[in-house]
This record gives C-alpha cells, sequence and structure tokens, in this order.
C-alpha cells in the first residue's frame, strides 16, 4: 500500500469522530512531507482547529506514517 493509500485510509477510520461533532476531513494532498487536507463543516470554523490539527490529527498520522512531516488544513 503506497502512501496516499495509507493516508486516505487513515483519514476514513478518523471521519466519523469528527463527523459526531458535525466536521468533516478531506484528503488533498501529500507531497514533500507535508500532508494537505481540508476540514469542513463544524471543523471549518471551530476556535479548536489548530490544537486539533497539531495536537491530535498530525501526531496520530505520524505515528503510523512517518513520512508526514507537517499537516495544513487548506481553507475552503
Amino acid at each position: 500500500m503506497n502512501t496516499i493509500d495509507k493516508i486516505k485510509e487513515m483519514i476514513d477510520d478518523i471521519r466519523p469522530y469528527l463527523n459526531m461533532d458535525g466536521g468533516d476531513i478531506e484528503f488533498v494532498n501529500f507531497k514533500d512531507g507535508t500532508l494537505y487536507i481540508k476540514l469542513t463543516g463544524n471543523c471549518n470554523n471551530c476556535l479548536g482547529q489548530d490544537s486539533t490539527i497539531n495536537d491530535s490529527l498530525l501526531p496520530m498520522f505520524q505515528e503510523e506514517i512517518p513520512e508526514i512531516k507537517n499537516l495544513i488544513n487548506v481553507p475552503i
């Protein structure tokens, strides 16, 4: 399984937790160690978005996919 397939599989695993709060996550791109995602729904306007990205999502992705060095939310 290649890196992008692993990322998409992890996103599918994470999605239900974000959906419970009215949010969602979409894969945008993976390039040069940076994973680009799009947080939508309630996650898009959440004041805790940076915390969710840096303290929760990035470490989870890095634990499973060490090639990921950065995580960037692409604005809608």
